[in-house]
C-alpha cells in the first residue's frame, strides 16, 4: 500500500472521528433548548436513514449491476446488530443529560477494556500482556479524566450508569459491525443497522415522550445530528480503515476523545482541569499501546 493511500486513510478516519466527537455537544445544546431525548434521537435516526437511502440509491445508479445486494439473512443480522447502535445513542445521550460531555465521552471510551474482556470471553483465551497494560492505563486515565478523586465533585449516578451502558452497547456494535455481512457495501450495511437502531429509538420515544412531539427538532438540530452522528462518521471511517489498517485507524480514531472535550470546553464552557487532560492523554496512550506491534519483524 502506497504512502499516499495511508495518508488519505488517516485523513478520512481523523475527519470521521472529529465529526463524531462534536456530536454530544450538539445534543447538550439541543437539551438546553428544551428538546427531549426521544426528539433528539428520533430526528437523528429518521434523517440519517433518509440520507443513507439517498447514498445507496446514488451508488446503485452509478455502479448498476456491480452492487452486491443484501440477502434477507444479511438484512436480519444487520438489523439485529443495529439494535446495539440504537441503544448506544440512547444511553450516551441520556448520560450527557446528567453529567458533563467531557465525562460522558470518557465513560464511552471504556470500550477499550470492555472490548478486551469481550474478546477474551468469545475467543476463550487470555489477553496479551500488551492489552492488560493498556487496560490498566485506561482505568488510571479514567479516574483522572472523570476527576472522581476530587471530593468537591459530585457526579450524578444516573449519568455514570447510562455512560457505562453506552460503552457496553458500543463495544457490542463494534464487534458485530466488523463481523456481520461484510460482503456488501458499507452504505447498505449502514442503512440496515440504522433501521435496526431505529426500532429501539422509536420504541423508546413511544413509551417516554409524554408531551406532543416537537417537529421543529428536525430542522433545528435533526440535520446536524444526523450528519455528525449517523452519516458522515461511518462513511468516512469505512473508507479510511481499509487504507490505514485496524491498528493505525484505531489510534487515529482516538481523536474523538480530545475533540469532544474541546468542543464541550469551547461551546458549553465545561471546566476541564489539568489532571483531566492527563487522564485523557493516558487513555489515548492506552489505545496506541493496544494497537501498535512492538515486536520486531524478522
Amino acid at each position: 500500500m502506497s504512502q499516499n493511500n495511508v495518508l488519505k486513510g488517516v485523513l478520512l478516519v481523523a475527519l470521521g472521528a472529529t465529526t463524531y466527537g462534536m456530536l454530544a455537544t450538539f445534543v447538550k445544546m439541543a437539551y438546553s433548548e428544551g428538546y427531549s431525548t426521544a426528539e433528539v434521537t428520533t430526528s437523528q435516526f429518521v434523517l440519517g436513514i433518509i440520507g443513507i437511502l439517498i447514498i445507496n440509491t446514488f451508488q446503485k445508479v452509478k455502479n448498476k449491476e456491480k452492487v452486491v445486494k443484501a440477502t434477507s439473512k444479511n438484512i436480519f443480522h444487520l438489523m439485529l446488530a443495529g439494535t446495539s447502535l440504537g441503544m448506544t445513542s440512547l444511553f450516551y445521550y441520556l448520560a450527557v443529560k446528567f453529567i458533563p460531555v467531557s465525562i460522558g465521552i470518557v465513560l464511552l471510551m471504556q470500550t477499550v477494556w470492555m472490548g478486551v474482556l469481550l474478546e477474551m470471553i468469545l475467543e476463550k483465551k487470555l489477553p496479551s500482556k500488551q492489552k492488560v497494560i493498556a487496560v490498566f492505563i485506561v482505568l488510571i486515565g479514567t479516574v483522572l479524566a472523570t476527576n472522581i478523586i476530587n471530593n468537591d465533585i459530585v457526579l450524578d449516578w444516573r449519568g455514570i450508569v447510562w455512560g457505562v451502558l453506552a460503552a457496553a452497547s458500543f463495544t457490542t456494535t463494534m464487534f458485530t459491525a466488523n463481523r456481520v455481512a461484510t460482503g456488501i457495501s458499507s452504505a447498505q450495511r449502514s442503512l440496515y443497522m440504522l433501521l435496526g437502531g431505529a426500532v429501539i429509538v422509536f420504541t423508546f420515544g413511544f413509551f417516554t415522550q409524554v408531551t406532543p412531539f416537537n417537529l421543529a427538532i428536525f430542522l433545528k438540530w435533526g440535520i446536524v445530528l444526523s450528519l455528525f452522528g449517523t452519516i458522515i462518521p461511518p462513511l468516512l471511517m469505512n473508507l479510511g480503515f481499509p487504507l490505514t489498517g485496524i491498528g493505525l485507524g484505531s489510534i487515529v480514531s482516538a481523536l474523538e476523545l480530545p475533540v469532544s472535550v474541546m468542543m464541550a470546553y469551547i461551546l458549553l464552557n465545561e471546566q476541564v482541569i489539568l489532571s483531566q487532560w492527563v487522564g485523557i492523554i493516558l487513555i489515548i496512550l492506552a489505545i496506541i499501546i493496544m494497537n501498535v506491534n512492538f515486536k520486531q519483524k524478522k
